[in-house]
């Protein structure tokens, strides 16, 4: 099938390199413009997506604006069959209406569960034990579309949000490879969305990963693991930004206050509302991440109260 593919990041590129595979007719791809960055902002940034189509030999598209008459007036030269997205901004009703079979998107979640930018993190900070992709048809309001495609995915007590969205990249590719080889054939189904109420995944901010000491130690896990590998929980410990990799719970002590940093070598506590979280993997603002025994050593404290982590602002990080 002739189809244009939209997306930016990594999560998209599997999608693509998936569909190039199966023998469809990629007319262009359409990803985020290139941006300065870098030491000095000298260095051109690229999306995932970008890099991966310039080893190829496919037409790409970068358009600032995606009601920009001279980009609308290229897509509709390729003459696409369909239009697909993944991970990619918000298409105006001129673009996703233009293809004749319509424009898909593959959504990381199984709708209308975690409508929003980021699915994956809000499934491991909530908790949840299963999640899915969902391979749907574009309307105005986003991701509310009728469902032509469901994979669900368990999810582990260890999942963070870099392992899950390893594993969804791969099921999501395929998933959405039966989509567009259903629509090809006529033979897909248009199925509404459960008939629930939905919840949502907005854009994960830095100042979100903040951990509170007033939390149970359980969400607190979670947390943890919903921001790893991006943006990374932190916590304040010598009025610096603690970032923190991986935990392990443990019960309270007797005299433990929430917020207290506790030294007991060979481990390093933050006691919360119901018990201790220890450190497991850390990374100190200016040095390099670290295993905690190599931090301790690093720190050389005595065993005992090694200082209080304040609550923290609802927008700001520590300066």
């Amino acid at each position: 099938m002739r189809l244009v593919f939209m997306g930016t990041p990594e999560f998209a590129v599997d999608a693509l390199d998936a569909l190039i595979r199966e023998g469809h007719d990629v007319a262009a791809v359409v990803t985020a413009t290139d941006k300065p960055g870098g030491r000095g902002r000298k260095e051109v940034l690229s999306s995932e997506v970008a890099r991966y189509v310039r080893t190829r030999d496919l037409v790409l598209l970068q358009p600032e604006r995606l009601r920009d008459p001279v980009f609308l007036e290229a897509l509709a030269r390729l003459e696409a069959e369909l239009f697909v997205v993944v991970a990619f901004r918000m298409l105006p009703e001129v673009v996703w209406r233009m293809p004749p079979k319509g424009t898909i998107n593959l959504h990381g979640s199984l709708l209308p569960a975690y409508r929003g930018a980021a699915p994956i993190h809000w499934s491991i900070l909530n908790g949840e034990r299963e999640t899915g992709v969902t391979v749907f048809f574009l309307r105005q309001e986003i991701d509310t579309g009728d469902v032509i495609w469901r994979e669900h995915i368990p999810i582990s007590a260890e999942e963070t949000t870099g392992s899950l969205h390893d594993r969804m990249k791969a099921i999501g590719a395929r998933a959405l490879c039966r989509a567009v080889g259903h629509i090809q054939n006529g033979d897909h189904t248009r199925s509404p969305q459960p008939a629930v109420a939905p919840s949502h995944a907005p854009k994960i901010h830095p100042h979100l990963a903040a951990i509170d000491p007033s939390w149970p130690a359980e969400k607190v896990r979670r947390w943890v693991a919903g921001m790893n590998p991006h943006p990374v929980a932190w916590a304040v410990f010598d009025d610096r930004k603690l970032k923190i990799y991986r935990v392990t719970l443990h019960p309270s002590q007797p005299g433990d206050l929430p917020g207290q940093w506790i030294v007991a070598y060979p481990h390093f506590f933050l006691v919360v509302a119901d018990g201790r979280v220890s450190l497991e993997e850390v990374q100190m603002e200016g040095r390099k991440r670290m295993d905690i025994r190599e931090f301790l050593h690093g720190l050389n404290r005595p065993d005992g109260v090694a200082g209080i982590c304040p609550t923290p602002s609802p927008t700001a990080e520590p300066s």
